[in-house]
């Protein structure tokens, strides 16, 4: 169960905590001051703390401090609880190692909320430019029409509400300009019923009124109008309005802000104002942070971001304008819907530079309020569409690799079974070279062996042909069944001992050749873990060669030895004999790639393309290294898996 340490000098705060913490599964440490908490730090493991700043005894800013340099407590997640509600006292808190600011009065479940919140510790797309332009005049209709496709946006119109939502039915367009006054349904039920559409429910709408009254202007933001226009007003500052609510983009939003009520940041330097608005907005259900200078407002973006920010546009330091265009220069904070209030006629400048709205302080915070509501609301369904979209890709992409997966099985059963089918068309091969191909030889070898002792000259020679080329055949069929037993079966993996084999194949070259002297060195230390059988064909193969192309060395010399080549073991089968040119090394590893004459060194040709297959199946790697009349090196590395 998760403990949350409460620190308070109210006994009612800290029972309202624990009765609200404790509903939601929450085990409660209750603390009335500095020094018994001190004592809990010490003595009680707990996962979440809520201090109160204001303590009798003490500082919670320095409870906060001594809680960060605990070894215990360094990443508990922490809430502080003050109705200090400044910027600067928030920026102490939070700059000290708080998680959260909540200021009071609170609400005990937006505190719990906000806990278990930090316990789990683009451009628009094109049809975005297209604007479905409602009104009954066709005048008023025109000249919009106009001027929006002056400004480079695709036009289409309806004459009614019903016409209107009909089209936007059949067709989804960027932005919705709607007049207020209609025939049928008017303005306002037609934004309600987009409003409702799950398919339009995030169209950016504007409405047209002609009316200048304050009632009018709260009922229009209410109905989900992202802005209004009076149609007294310029077309330049229709197409500013429209450009502002496209400029939010569904495709770079914000990451969702924990539980609780939205944070909307006041900037303004009249603490009379302040105190109203942030009166205003606790009574509609969000929490203002009031910040006297723009200074104080972005330290403070820089450390709790904030829902929405109301700024005025002439505030001691820079202007409302430059403010703005400082935080839309901050990428974390590009989406985040900005107001500037003022008393003069600035709303095309406070738009041009990122302002998302422009409401005048003589209309009162209640006008700024409603604008608050639905900018605030209009970016709650940015974030719902975020995370529908995001779960939509979820379950696509989870989707897509249940049938990439499927795919590959299936794909993977098809290689199975005809490699399994290949295998044994293999055997078949092999079991067909043996016996059928080997009979005739047999037959070939005796028949010349047994007339070649009464036959005469010219004839012996002849046999002798023919019993030379019967063994050299015979030879290749059996470097062919070799190298198919080295592709196909199952390796079985031991600690072989290296040195034994190379010293069984040395005896037996030494026993097939009796009169051919040769110095043999092998490295007593050689093991590794590999198919024994499989490798005594590669030291056969390669220690063979080395005795083969020494037949001409004054001195011939063979090693068989072991080192380390870029951190991997080696082995190694090192000659003094007939070497060949560097540049034509890989040649050898290739099925009848020869480097000499076969009449002066004969072979299959297969032997070395055995080495590699064995080599390769083991996960290794084989090269070689020479120089003409030098000897030749031969390296193979066997991996332990």
């Amino acid at each position: 169960m998760t403990t949350v340490l409460i620190v308070d000098d109210s006994v009612t705060v800290r029972m309202d905590l624990h009765e609200a913490f404790e509903a939601d599964g929450f085990r409660t440490v209750l603390c009335a001051g500095h020094a018994e908490a001190l004592t809990a730090l010490d003595h009680v493991p707990f996962e979440v703390a809520v201090l109160d700043v204001r303590l009798p005894d003490g500082d919670g800013i320095d409870l906060l401090r001594r809680l960060r340099e605990h070894p215990r407590h360094a990443a508990t997640a922490v809430l502080l609880l003050s109705s200090e509600a400044e910027v600067h006292d928030r920026l102490r808190g939070l700059r000290t190692g708080a998680d959260e600011y909540v200021g009071k009065p609170y609400d005990a479940h937006v505190v719990v909320a906000r806990s278990r919140e930090l316990l789990r510790a683009a451009p628009p797309p094109d049809d975005r430019r297209t604007v479905l332009v409602v009104d009954d005049s066709l005048t008023y209709r025109e000249q919009l029409r106009a001027a929006l496709t002056a400004a480079g946006y695709e036009v289409t119109t309806a004459v009614s509400g019903e016409e209107g939502l009909r089209s936007a039915a059949a067709r989804p367009p960027g932005a919705i300009i709607v007049d207020g006054v209609l025939p049928g349904i008017d303005g306002a039920t037609v934004i309600r019923r987009v409003r409702l559409d799950a398919a339009l429910r995030n169209v950016p709408c504007l409405l047209l009124t002609a009316s200048d009254d304050y009632a009018t202007e709260l009922q229009i933001l209410d109905a989900g109008a992202d802005a209004f226009v009076r149609k007294q007003e310029d077309m330049a500052v229709v197409l500013a309005k429209l450009a502002a609510v496209l400029r939010k983009s569904t495709t770079a939003l914000p990451v969702a802000t924990a539980h609780g009520p939205a944070r909307v940041l006041l900037v303004d330097d009249d603490a009379r104002y302040l105190d109203a608005m942030c009166a205003q907005l606790h009574e509609d259900g969000y929490e203002g942070v009031p910040a006297r200078c723009a200074d104080d407002a972005l330290a403070m973006l820089a450390v709790q971001p904030a829902d929405c920010a109301v700024v005025d546009l002439h505030l001691p330091e820079i202007d409302g304008r430059q403010l703005c265009e400082r935080i839309r220069a901050v990428p974390g904070l590009r989406d985040m819907p900005v107001i500037v209030v003022g008393d003069d006629d600035a709303l095309l400048d406070c738009l041009a530079v990122g302002a998302d709205d422009y409401v005048r302080r003589a209309d009162g915070t209640g006008t700024l309020c409603a604008h608050v509501r639905a900018h605030l609301r209009r970016q709650h369904l940015h974030e719902q569409n975020r995370r529908i979209r995001e779960e939509l890709l979820r379950r696509e992409m989870e989707a897509a690799e249940e049938r990439a997966a499927r795919r590959y099985a299936e794909a993977r059963a098809e290689l199975v079974e005809e490699l399994e089918w290949r295998n044994r068309e293999l055997e078949a091969f092999s079991g067909s070279v043996s016996h059928d191909l080997r009979s005739p030889l047999q037959t070939i070898l005796s028949y010349s062996e047994l007339l070649l002792p009464d036959a005469g000259a010219e004839v012996a020679d002849g046999l002798r042909r023919v019993h030379g080329a019967a063994l050299r055949m015979n030879a290749l069929i059996d470097a062919l069944l070799q190298l198919a037993r080295a592709n196909r079966g199952s390796l079985e993996r031991t600690l072989v001992d290296l040195t034994a084999l190379a010293e069984d194949v040395v005896e037996e070259l030494r026993q097939r050749d009796a009169a051919r002297r040769v110095r043999v060195t092998i490295d007593p230390r050689m093991a590794a873990p590999c198919d024994g059988p499989l490798v005594r064909a590669v030291l056969a193969n390669l220690v063979g060669n080395a005795w083969k192309f020494t037949t001409r060395a004054p001195d011939p010399a063979i090693e068989v030895g072991v080192s380390t080549v870029d951190g991997e073991t080696a082995f190694q089968v090192r000659d003094n004999g007939a070497g060949f040119p560097a540049d034509r090394a890989d040649q050898l590893f290739r099925p009848f790639g020869r480097l000499h004459d076969s009449s002066e060194y004969p072979g299959t040709g297969i032997g070395l393309t055995t080495v590699q297959r064995i080599i390769d199946r083991h996960g290794g790697r084989v090269w070689a290294s020479s120089e003409p009349g030098q000897g030749a090196t031969f390296s193979f590395t066997l991996p332990d898996p």
